[in-house]
């Protein structure tokens, strides 16, 4: 393997400077698979359409090869041209397409494992190149959506023992709504913002409240003192004035306990054996509205298989030729969800809410889904 074609491509890519990963890694599948047509389609922030790197047509409809091997996550070969999954960890960044692909079935193998290969070293060469991100956008993104995305820690996350999903809505214009999530083998951090305001202020209101919950945690506070913190340094700043809505979580992987501290937060949604329901919590005031709030945590125990969605109030407010799309509809479209993929689950969600507004969303929302799939081994 030290000097097989696979083991030279990865070691191009991670030589290579961070502006040049696919025209080094072009040359080196030349040379090696005789493959002179490469491009590197990433998905754009709305989670709708595939854009090439170096320009030209995105891809919109979803039976091409490219859509298909991005919902499936496995390469598709058509009209002498492979298509392959770019990722990492259960982060889809994209499509690679190569032509002409062999038709020995090693070699297809090997060009998936580079595929993936091209996933890791863009997640670590995006935060020093505007590169890939400006290549990632249909139209221009506000300031306020600039920082919302930067502030996120992916959009899609694979462990063994949970699967995890989360999207912001409208995306080239979100203000305040959010998420975030950490995980260190044993515990899964979850949490979700129902901002407030509007342009860079929510932006910058959201931004406090993330980094102060992730000094707490990162600190090893309890789950309820991470939320006291986050509380106290939204306070300290705007002493009541403003403030906004949160929940926080923490998941153990061990065990499936899920405990949480519900500031005022967006809803919980259980989906357990096909049926819906909302997971009831106490709700308690949100993060910076008083000075020195005693929050309290509650627990409760997933079970294997059980999907958990979180959603802010844009969701069920968002609002389509006068009518809300309200709970019912909510309720019949998450039951549908089941055999899909978090990240499926996710964009079909966002796509139905565009579906009923015709058009982007007016106000803020935010979905994630979680999947618990048991313990780890």
């Amino acid at each position: 393997m030290t000097s097989g074609p696979e083991c030279r491509a990865r070691r191009v890519l991670t030589e290579s400077p961070a502006d040049l990963l696919l025209e080094r890694l072009a040359d080196e599948l030349g040379r090696s698979y005789r493959i002179t047509d490469v491009d590197l389609f990433q998905v754009d922030y709305r989670l709708s359409v595939l854009l090439p790197l170096g320009g030209g047509d995105p891809l919109t409809g979803p039976g091409h090869p490219a859509w298909r091997c991005y919902d499936h996550q496995q390469p598709v070969l058509a009209d002498g041209a492979g298509w392959f999954p770019v990722g990492m960890r259960g982060e889809r960044r994209g499509v690679l397409r190569l032509a002409p692909v062999p038709e020995d079935r090693t070699a297809v193998d090997e060009l998936t494992r580079i595929a993936t290969a091209l996933g890791h070293e863009l997640a670590a060469v995006t935060a020093g190149t505007d590169v890939y991100r400006a290549s990632r956008r249909a139209r221009r993104l506000t300031l306020a959506a600039e920082m919302q995305w930067e502030l996120l820690p992916g959009r899609s996350r694979d462990r063994p023992s949970f699967r995890l999903a989360g999207q912001l809505e409208p995306a080239y214009a979100v203000r305040g709504d959010s998420f975030d999530w950490s995980d260190d083998g044993t515990r899964l951090w979850l949490s979700a913002i129902n901002g407030t305001g509007e342009g860079v202020a929510a932006s910058m209101l959201t931004a406090l409240a993330t980094h102060a919950l992730r000094n707490a945690r990162r600190g090893g506070l309890a789950l309820a003192d991470q939320v006291a913190l986050a509380d106290q340094a939204v306070y300290a700043l705007h002493r009541g004035e403003q403030h906004l809505s949160a929940l926080v979580m923490e998941l153990d992987l061990a065990t499936g306990v899920l405990t949480a501290v519900d500031a005022g937060s967006p809803r919980l949604v259980l989906l357990r054996d096909g049926e819906v329901s909302e997971q009831v919590l106490d709700k308690q005031f949100p993060l910076g509205m008083f000075e020195g709030t005693d929050y309290q945590h509650q627990s409760f125990e997933l079970r294997r298989g059980d999907r958990l969605f979180v959603l802010s109030d844009g969701v069920i407010d968002a609002t389509g030729q006068h009518v809300r799309y309200g709970e019912t509809a909510l309720d019949r479209f998450l039951r549908r969800t089941g055999p899909m993929t978090p990240m499926d689950a996710v964009r079909s969600l966002i796509g139905d809410l565009r579906a009923f507004v015709a058009g982007d969303l007016v106000d803020d929302a935010v979905v994630v889904c979680l999947d618990w799939t048991g313990p780890q081994e």
